[in-house]
This record gives C-alpha cells, structure tokens and sequence, in this order.
C-alpha cells in the first residue's frame, strides 16, 4: 500500500503542473507492481484484490494522462475519493487476512457432487426462456438490432422491462456448461447436441442484440470459471484463444451498431490521432474517471442511499409505481459517453464516506471469496466467484453493483446451486 500511496501523491503533484503524462504513468506502474504482488502471494493469475488493483488503479493512470480533450483537471475531492476506494479495499482485505488467516492457502479441495441431470436441464431451461424472451422482444419491438442499419443506438431501444432480464441470462449458459462437462465427463450423442444448442443460443442472442457487453461477459464467465477449474493448469494459450475469440466479434458488433471510425472520433475528441482500435478502449476506460470528476464537480444534494437501491426499485417493480424513486439525473461530461466507474452512485449516495465504506464491504466480501473458492464449495460459487471477478476487473467501466442485471445473474447462479445440490462428496487432494 505503501508503494500506491507514493504513487498516488506522485501523480497529484505531477498533474498539478500539468505532467499529465507523468502522472498516468506512476500509476500505470504502481497497478502492475500491485498486480505482481498479489499474484507472488496467490499464486493465481485469478485473484480479486490483484484484478482489482490492476483494473482500478490502471485505469485511474490511463485517465490521468488526460489524452482527450474531455478530460479536465480533477477536483481535489476526486483524487482523494479514487484513492480512497483503493485504501479501504486494500486495507480491510489486509486486516482481515491478519485475522482470518491467509486466503490463499490451499486445503483440500472438496467439491460437492452436483446432479448433474438437474444441471443440464438448468442449462436447457435457460437457453429456452432466453430463446423465447428474445422473440417476445423482437415481435413486440418490431425490429431485431442486428439488422438496423444507420440506428446507432438501436441496441439500447431493444429492452422490454422484466423481459430483457431474462432475455440475456442466456449469458450464463457457456460457464455453467463447462462446470457440467468438468463434472459429467462423457456425454451421449442426444446430450451433447443440445448442450451445443443451447450454447449456440448463448452466443447468437448478445449478437443479434448487437450487445458487446453481453457477448463479452459470456465469454469471460466462461473463461474465468474454466481457469478456476483448471488453476494449477494455466496456459499461456487460453489467454490467446480468449483474444481470438472476442476481438473479431467485438471489432463486428462495432460496424453493426453502425458506429463509423469518423463518428466515434468526433465523440472522443482526442488530442492525437490514434487508431480507433487505442482510443475507443482508451476513451471507455478513462472517461469514467473523468465522469466521476463531473459529479463531484456538479452534484447538488447527495440521494442518501436511493441511487444505490436501483436494483431493487427494478427488480420489484416499484420504479413503475413510485417513479420518483429513480429520477436522478446523471452528471457525465458527454451525453454519449455514460459509463462511470464503479463507485460512482456510493459518492451520489453518500459522498466519499460512503466510496470509502463500498469499497470496505468490497475488500471484505473478496477477502471471503478467495478463502471459500479454495475450500469446500459446489462448483456453482466458481460461477459466482467468476462474475465478481468480472466485475472488479471492469471496476474502471460502471456501477456494477447498483445494475438489476447483475443481481439478476446472482439470483439465477444461486437458484442454479440449490437445485443442483446434493449430499455425497468428491474429495480431490492437491
């Protein structure tokens, strides 16, 4: 932590006198030194405080280096509330792992032995409510994103409320597949079909959504579950299949929400003339912190907790009956660009006290997840394991945890493992 703060002082004082280069870069640093530091203690390139550190504090130093002409000076209050994020995670994550012991020690491994029949349904249901959801959408709606053409946003007008939830839990579908092959071995002919289809369903409906995001996350739940699976057995060449998988998708869905280089560019507004392929990811890392600087900067009265509970306005419906109770306006420097890091609604909620007690509950909630992934659990927590990962190492993107959709997924995976729970144990030594 220490390394952070010098850093993190360094880089206030270097942006002070506009080194904005400077003082993105001893960021940049500190977040892979932290990253290598947590992976020298976990052993595990998948490790919640070293992703988190990596992700948040990385992209911090990207955005510090101020590389659009969006990004203006940050607020005093802004700097204080990204390093606080990051100390109070770190911090509560150390005391507890003074107290509680060592997360990363490995016992035995005891995986309760899922029903593997009541796991591939749960894999078949889900591919046909998505499947079924989606229609509903397309024919009440009218279109199917993918084949509008000179609608930019025609993604974000595909959304039925309560039905889109179930529309794209199909994302689900490809990790809890892995976790059945890992557990069921062999599979008869008839089986192994249509567990391809319901994965086929998994990947063409976040593509005919033209969603980015939803394609993204069914890959890297996958992968995520597949590595934790296999985490004595890492190879260098599943990182590079992950790549060729995403990168040609992502690249297509891009020209089909037809978002053309010279349109982008005109949003992002960047001070050199980088590739689209640097400064679109650029821009959706950096602006966010540039976002949070604007509500700092603009917020009139903080929503003490209301912002915060969106999900649970969603989730029950009461949004529709108490509008009210989700009409706040969002502060962000571009009305195009809205993605707004992860502590974003903590500080609408309750200003840096509440970034500060967020990011506590964060380190606590990851210190506990590292200490029961490694010890006894159903093989359905990789999955929930695998989805906050997701979410601390896109920590620089959104407000994961104020999204009904990520409550969603967390309800489903956990429905998932208490239906497919059952007594008798397989004990594997390592």
């Amino acid at each position: 932590m220490l390394i952070y703060l010098i850093c993190s002082l360094s880089a206030y004082l270097f942006s002070r006198i506009e080194q904005y280069a400077l003082s993105g870069f001893v960021l940049i640093l500190a977040a892979v030194y932290l990253y290598i530091k947590e992976y020298g203690y976990s052993k595990s390139l998948v490790n919640l405080r070293g992703i988190f550190s990596l992700a948040f504090v990385g992209g911090e130093g990207l955005s510090a280096m101020k590389l659009s002409y969006l990004a203006k000076p940050w607020n005093i209050i802004t700097w204080l509330c990204i390093s606080l994020a990051f100390i109070c995670f770190y911090a509560v994550f150390n005391i507890l792992k003074e107290y509680g012991g060592n997360p990363y020690i490995n016992s035995e491994r005891v995986l309760e032995k899922s029903n593997e029949n009541r796991m591939y349904a749960c894999v078949i249901i889900i591919a046909l409510v998505s499947a079924v959801a989606f229609n509903i959408e397309a024919i009440i709606l009218g279109f199917i994103p993918f084949f509008e053409r000179g609608v930019p946003h025609a993604y974000s007008y595909f959304h039925i409320s309560g039905v889109h939830y179930f529309t794209v839990s199909c994302v689900l579908i490809p990790a809890l597949s892995i976790i059945y092959l890992h557990e069921e071995g062999k599979l008869d002919a008839v089986k192994l079909v249509f567990l391809s289809l319901a994965n086929i369903i998994a990947i063409i409906i976040p593509i005919l959504c033209v969603s980015r995001f939803q394609f993204m996350f069914a890959v890297l739940l996958a992968f995520i579950t597949f590595l934790i699976l296999k985490r004595e057995k890492i190879k260098p060449i599943y990182s590079i299949m992950l790549i060729v998988v995403i990168v040609p998708v992502y690249l297509l869905l891009s020209v089909l929400r037809s978002h053309d280089v010279e349109y982008l560019n005109g949003i992002f507004e960047m001070k050199y003339k980088f590739p689209i392929y640097i400064s679109q990811p650029y821009i959706y890392i950096a602006n966010n912190y540039d976002n949070l600087d604007t509500l700092i900067n603009e917020l009139p009265n903080h929503s003490l907790g209301m912002k915060g509970l969106f999900p649970l306005w969603a989730l029950t419906g009461l949004k529709f009956v108490y509008p009210k109770l989700v009409d706040f306006p969002i502060f962000v420097n571009k009305t195009e660009l809205t993605t707004v890091t992860l502590f974003y609604d903590a500080f609408y909620d309750f200003g840096i006290i509440g970034v500060g007690v967020f990011s506590a509950i964060l380190g606590a909630v990851s210190y506990m997840f590292e200490k029961w992934i490694r010890s006894t659990k159903h093989a359905a927590f990789y999955m929930i394991y695998a989805q906050f990962f997701i979410y601390m190492a896109l920590s620089f993107f959104t407000t994961w945890f104020s999204n009904p959709a990520t409550w969603f997924y967390f309800i489903v995976t956990v429905a998932i493992f208490f239906i497919c729970e059952q007594k008798g144990k397989q004990v594997f030594r390592k």
